[in-house]
């Protein structure tokens, strides 16, 4: 930017549309820097992008170009030694150095007879945004492109951004006009089973896991012991169903099914509440050298979990009620704030989905550890939906969200506890 450590606002990334993305087409908004010497403006780049506003900084997705053009306005000839347009993009952990894994540069002008003439000067230029880049830590290894990252208190952050360069040539400075843009890859889930897109495009209520086996994955029962009102012992088996495939795209509802069983109607009137079920949507950031490795030990100091949204329940009406049994619907929102994975040298994003221990007045957990959760499954989270499936929500009308944030309070987080590390400006 032309001024010095500028504070952009916030992006809010969307889920991508059905169709591919389109190449310089769809870069509709123009967006317009300048660079000034002595009040006068005379650097000027121009960018197209798919944001819905001009004051709002470029956002493109994958296949994207990004397409401008450089213009010059002197008010005397000047001997410079060229213009340069370039694309930038890397990873930065707080207190260490950007470690660049994109770097495209093109001369738009060099100096082949002495002065550049007064007046205005127009240079078009055109990138295309590569889908995969060379590894910053092992030269050769082609990796997805990773979205563009930055969040207040982040400890890592990954930037893109377009510079235009005049060279000045020797013994004098150059100078550059610099703008960050949000950069999102395109990543879709397998399609889910054929009943659950049946469901969608019928607008009729899902099938569970018993009528459609291959649409879920039913997690291990859980023994989940407590004391009610502290009068009596209670034992509750809790079943957890997750829709498959385990991959779910920004902007919409995971499908959830959860089944308590027990000798004690009390205990389960109890436990099946949407106020007593605390199962989250788990974002991992690993850094360092072994962001990439799954198996990898996760340290405190370069491994931060937050929570990214909590689920909500309500009564099945599938089949009839059972005798000691207690089914309930459920969904968790991914909103579209939500990041999408990605795994890169030095900086990776996972997720998981984390049931905690059960906490609701007149019931007292045992054998846990509060704050840990009791099953953890690996999930993903995409960009872009299956081309022709639109899921939906499912919940009552006016049904209870979850609190928001909660997830810090039942991992016994402090609200904004990562604030130790520096903010870096910008959007997500």
């Amino acid at each position: 930017m032309a001024k010095d450590d500028p504070e952009l606002p916030g992006y809010t990334a969307r889920a991508a549309p059905q169709a591919g993305p389109a190449a310089a087409g769809a870069s509709r908004t123009e967006h317009k820097w300048s660079l000034e010497s002595k009040g006068r403006a005379w650097l000027f780049l121009f960018v197209h992008s798919r944001s819905p506003t001009a004051t709002s900084p470029p956002f493109y997705f994958e296949g994207d170009s990004v397409s401008g053009r450089v213009e010059l306005d002197l008010d005397k000839s000047e001997s410079l030694k060229g213009v340069v347009i370039g694309i930038q993009a890397g990873v930065t952990a707080v207190g260490q150095e950007e470690q660049l894994f994109l770097n495209l540069n093109e001369g738009l002008w060099a100096e082949k007879s002495g002065k550049l003439p007064k007046g205005k000067h127009s240079w078009p230029f055109m990138f295309a945004l590569p889908s995969k880049v060379s590894s910053p830590d092992a030269k050769g290894l082609m990796l997805p492109t990773p979205p563009s990252f930055s969040e207040r208190a982040s400890p890592a952050y990954i930037d893109f951004r377009i510079v235009a360069t005049v060279k000045r040539g020797a013994f004098k400075v150059n100078q550059t006009l610099t703008t960050n843009f949000a950069y999102l890859p395109l990543t879709q889930p397998a399609p889910p089973s054929a009943l659950r897109q049946l469901a969608y495009q019928e607008g009729s209520e899902l099938i569970g896991p018993d009528g459609d086996p291959g649409g879920w994955k039913v997690l291990q029962p859980l023994k989940i012991r407590g004391k009610l009102f502290d009068a009596k012992e209670v034992e509750v088996e809790c079943t957890l169903a997750i829709a498959t495939p385990l991959c779910y795209t920004i902007g919409s509802p995971i499908p959830l099914v959860l089944t308590l069983k027990s000798e004690d109607n009390h205990a389960l009137d109890t436990l099946a509440t949407t106020q007593a079920i605390k199962l989250y949507l788990v974002r991992s950031v690993a850094l360092g050298s072994s962001a990439m490795d799954e198996d990898a030990e996760r340290m405190s100091n370069s491994f931060f979990l937050s929570g990214a949204g909590q689920a909500t329940f309500w009564p099945s009406t599938e089949g009839a009620p059972e005798p000691g049994i207690r089914t309930l619907r459920g969904e968790l929102d991914v909103k579209k704030t939500v990041k999408p994975n990605f795994l890169f040298p030095r900086f990776s994003i996972r997720y998981t989905l984390d049931l905690l221990p059960f906490s609701v007045t007149g019931f007292t957990s045992l054998g846990t550890e509060p704050g840990k959760a009791m099953l953890s499954e690996p999930v993903k989270i995409t960009t872009k939906q299956v081309l022709g499936v639109t899921p939906r929500s499912y919940a009552p009308p006016g049904y209870e969200k979850p609190v928001e944030n909660d997830y810090n309070s039942a991992v016994g987080y402090l609200e904004n506890g990562n604030q130790r590390f520096y903010h870096h400006g910008g959007f997500s």
